[in-house]
């Protein structure tokens, strides 16, 4: 492990909107005047950040900066303060953060920046330490102040710059009374900084939405930086040994990793504490706090993206049954929250049934299930993703004598495409039949898709919802096309399980 690895200092996902010039520079240039030396990759959000149009207006109305903590994301709003109070002369300027302590941490950093530089002091009327009315303001009028968004004071401030600090924890109705406001301002701009968000921690949708721009990179008015890596899922291809094979994602293991999540890594974050952090800290906290692997909400116009809603709803059936034997298949959430065991087998009338049999919290309950299951119906198949959460059951499950179908990478691709085609073929009618489940609508409606090789795979860790029930049914019905053709010694019967 080497310690000199330095960050990366460009972000893994950006939107830059067009500009013809950028004050960046010369907020630099006044930062580091008052002894504030940036990082490349604060300069480069700073850049591009204060583009500026041919009519001198912003060309960012919106700027968001998400990386891991530590990593001197305040650096960037301290420059930007500095520049819009001395250069820019920006009337007001707000600075908010969720916690009050935050905030004042904030005031006390630019009260030190002002307060040590002869040329800043000397154009100060009044710096404001009273608690809760912390400020600076300039002989010509300039203010820079700061609030605490949880104590509400936040609400019915706008200022020609709005700092939303701590953006992983703002609810919408901040940026509701906020936007109106910013429309009578001359040339307004509002920044975001924030660290990766968990929406099953705090409200985050509001930055969840600027980030979907900032991945589709097509909104002119805005720019977005975010340093994070792209983790592993269960379903990358292993190697003989076992290990993880693939190269197209990170492992949260490798320092290299580490460094595309932490530009300041090897400046004021060392590899040696990121070490320490990753042997103490929990996986998903680990993630979220240092990899910058967030657990992000969507909106309802993100709700069925992969299959539509009115092509999955006619295909309910309340009566639907198999005919013979049937496939089972297991999965378990990312976070091992829930578990789900699905089936799959044809009907009387050829169409192939699939059905959520159980969805549980926890996973303690699958395998005395799965017994149960085997013994009653005599299955052509149980299947489980050895790459995916569920594979830690498989050595229970087959010491308690289940035969257990582990699918191939290129499998897991088949398996998705199988479905897929069952519902929205591109030619004929459908052939795939539902019991309706409430956990299964809400997996179609919140699923997400991942690139699997030339194939697709649902894609459990960015999806909105848990969709255990769904990728349960899903390798149900591809263990069931494979293997369902496979005769059993006795008939067995008609097939119909309630959950």
């Amino acid at each position: 492990m080497s310690a000199l690895l330095m960050g990366v200092q460009t972000p893994r996902i950006s939107s830059i909107p067009a500009y013809v010039s950028s004050a960046g520079s010369e907020a630099v240039a006044l930062a580091a005047s008052a002894g504030l030396i940036l990082d490349p990759w604060q300069e480069y959000c700073l850049h591009h950040g204060l583009g500026e149009r041919v009519d001198g207006r912003w060309a960012a109305f919106e700027c968001g900066v998400v990386v891991s903590r530590q990593n001197g994301k305040g650096g960037v709003f301290e420059a930007r303060c500095l520049a819009g109070l001395f250069l820019f002369g920006e009337r007001l300027i707000l600075y908010s953060a969720h916690e009050f302590k935050t905030a004042q941490e904030m005031f006390l950093r630019m009260q030190v920046l002002v307060e040590n530089n002869d040329a800043f002091r000397r154009r100060v009327k009044r710096i404001r330490t009273s608690h809760g009315d912390e400020g600076i303001e300039l002989l010509t009028g300039q203010r820079l102040r700061f609030v605490a968004r949880s104590t509400g004071s936040g609400r019915g401030f706008s200022g020609d710059v709005n700092i939303m600090d701590e953006a992983f924890n703002l609810p919408d109705t901040s940026v509701d009374a906020l936007m109106p406001t910013m429309s009578a301002r001359e040339n307004p701009q509002l920044w975001y900084g924030s660290s990766a968000a968990d929406r099953d921690i705090a409200p985050c949708e509001q930055l969840a939405r600027v980030r979907r721009r900032g991945i589709a990179g097509d909104d002119p008015s805005l720019f977005y930086a975010e340093w994070s890596i792209d983790p592993h899922t269960g379903q990358c291809a292993r190697g003989e040994d076992g290990g993880v094979a693939c190269v197209e994602h990170d492992n949260a293991d490798d320092p290299d990793a580490w460094a595309k999540a932490n530009p300041a890594l090897g400046i004021r974050i060392s590899v040696e504490h990121v070490a320490r952090e990753r042997a103490s800290m929990g996986a998903k906290g680990f993630g979220r706090e240092r990899l910058g692997v967030g657990n992000w909400p969507s909106e309802a116009a993100d709700q069925w993206m992969v299959i539509p809603e009115a092509k999955w709803r006619p295909l309910a059936d309340e009566e639907s049954e198999a005919v013979g034997r049937v496939a089972f298949a297991i999965h378990v959430a990312p976070d091992r929250s829930w578990a789900a065991i699905g089936t799959a087998g044809r009907r009387a009338d050829g169409l192939t049934h699939v059905e959520v049999v159980d969805y549980r919290p926890g996973t303690k309950w699958v395998t005395e299930r799965a017994e149960q299951l085997v013994e009653r119906w005599n299955p052509c198949a149980v299947i489980v993703d050895a790459g995916s959460p569920a594979g830690s059951l498989i050595a229970d499950l087959e010491a308690a004598g289940l035969d257990i179908v582990k699918p191939q990478t290129r499998e897991v691709g088949h398996a998705f495409g199988q479905f897929v085609d069952g519902v929205v073929p591109e030619q004929g009618e459908p052939t795939l039949r539902y019991i309706p489940h409430p956990a299964l609508d809400a997996a179609l409606a919140g699923a997400v898709t991942r690139p699997l090789g030339d194939a697709k795979a649902w894609d459990s860790k960015a999806a909105s919802v848990d969709i255990c029930p769904l990728v349960a049914v899903t390798f149900a019905a591809w263990g069931f096309a494979t293997r369902g053709h496979i005769k059993e010694e006795e008939a067995v019967a008609p097939f119909a399980v309630w959950a």
